[in-house]
């Protein structure tokens, strides 16, 4: 099944914070109950996948100031059939930012999303209004980048985190970076040295 893969991971970020059980219940729900959950067909909602995106020193976030919506964000879009949320967040990063390296933090193969959100998207033109269950990864940049802004958006800026209360006051945005904070402490944090048995 293409959605076990995702409902394993949901499961696995809910060991890393359990606090948000109830927004990962609803998630979970929605995927079981749509095969469709990965297309944009979907009309009640669909996965979709986001990036926080720190610059190699980690000072600052990479936001977007979405052409569409309004307001700064952070780089991310729809899945259009990829059931890889990571694969998704790393592809619109590149699209979005016209960057190309970026490292998922932790860096190791499978890693737990950063964050998980259920946000509604407002009617648009012919699209009606919608709901994006949200998966989004830590990246950081390769140095030796500079960002360009593409179509979706007005313009794109490294912000200093200690800024982004003047840029951002979404819940969901303040939690994506607390989270950060707290996965950057534990990356930092000493490994224990093995007990040595004589």
């Amino acid at each position: 099944m293409h959605r076990a893969p995702l409902l394993h991971l949901l499961h696995r970020y809910l060991g890393r914070w359990p606090e948000d059980r109830a927004r990962i219940a609803r998630v979970i729900a929605f995927v079981r109950a749509h095969e469709d959950c990965f297309e944009r067909s979907c009309r009640e909602g669909h996965v979709t996948g986001s990036a926080w995106i720190l610059s190699p020193d980690h000072r600052c976030v990479l936001l977007t100031h979405h052409r569409k919506l309004g307001r700064w964000l952070q780089l991310g879009g729809h899945a259009d059939g990829d059931a890889d949320p990571l694969r998704v967040a790393l592809r619109e990063a590149r699209e979005e930012s016209g960057m190309r390296g970026f490292r998922p933090l932790p860096d190791e193969p499978d890693p737990v999303p950063l964050d998980v959100d259920v946000h509604e998207i407002p009617a648009c033109g012919s699209e009606p209004a919608h709901v994006h269950f949200d998966v989004r990864f830590l990246l950081e940049a390769a140095p030796g980048q500079e960002p360009v802004a593409g179509e979706e958006s007005h313009a794109l800026q490294w912000v200093e985190r200690a800024r982004l209360g003047e840029f951002i006051d979404e819940e969901s945005q303040l939690r994506m970076e607390m989270h950060a904070r707290e996965v950057l402490a534990r990356l930092a944090a000493p490994t224990p040295a093995l007990s040595q048995t004589r």
